[in-house]
């Protein structure tokens, strides 16, 4: 049984390889694609409104009031890319369960390339918010001196987002596979519900703390006028 999902090789093109994490990562994509869009279709208001119009409502309106919380501010500007975020990872985690599945996300590379995402948006949302020179003030105070260190704490937080989740789904794998080994006719079930636990409260971590990087960088520091930021956001 093959942990990393990188060892999973379906196909073999000189130096290109087609794998697992490539496989099911698409796999997911194509999922949430689909899902989205036959939810979304024909969504209405009023009695016409086609009833699972009301879960994608429910899912919507509970990551919109988790950014908002999150970040302390309207969640609508953040909800496309954090919301994404915790959908991808989710499904990610939570389909595991299926027969020859195999999470990406238990391959560093993915969850490398999610942390990236992170580590470019805070930047982004951060500059769009308060201006360049607002934002960058913050890694300079309260001394220049401070600035091998803030930039240091942004990589190293960024590492640590991507290892969290790449750990967490691997040491979760590792313990299936012990125990399948040892108890193979009982197994098969609690791991199920084991893996619908830990995949659920992975993503929520992973989403979190995505929004908390986002909301620190937005928040006006003390060298800011007060209240701008929370004045735009409403």
């Amino acid at each position: 049984m093959n942990i990393n999902p990188d060892k999973t090789v379906y196909l073999v093109l000189g130096s290109l390889s087609l794998n697992a994490t490539i496989v099911d990562t698409w796999a997911v994509m194509a999922l949430i694609i689909g899902l989205s869009v036959f939810l979304s279709r024909g969504i209405g208001t009023g009695p016409d409104a086609p009833k699972r119009q009301y879960f994608l409502e429910a899912v919507l309106s509970f990551l919109e009031g988790q950014v908002r919380s999150g970040l302390g501010t309207d969640a609508r500007p953040f909800l496309p890319f954090l919301g994404a975020l915790f959908i991808f990872v989710f499904s990610a985690n939570v389909l595991e369960i299926l027969p020859l599945f195999h999470p990406p996300t238990a391959s560093l590379s993915t969850t490398a390339a999610l942390a990236a995402c992170v580590f470019f948006a805070v930047p982004l949302y951060g500059v769009k918010k308060r201006g360049l020179a607002a934002y960058l003030r913050d890694y300079i105070e309260p001394s220049a001196l401070m600035l091998p260190f803030n930039v240091i704490s942004e990589l190293s937080r960024t590492v640590s987002l991507a290892v969290r989740l790449f750990g967490n789904m691997m040491s979760e794998g590792l313990v299936a596979a012990a125990l399948l080994a040892i108890v193979p006719f009982f197994v098969p079930a609690i791991m199920q519900a084991f893996g619908l636990v830990i995949g659920a409260v992975q993503a929520y971590i992973f989403f979190t703390l995505a929004s908390v990087y986002i909301g620190a960088a937005i928040t006006v520091s003390g060298g800011d006028r007060p209240g701008e930021v929370r004045k735009e956001a409403t």
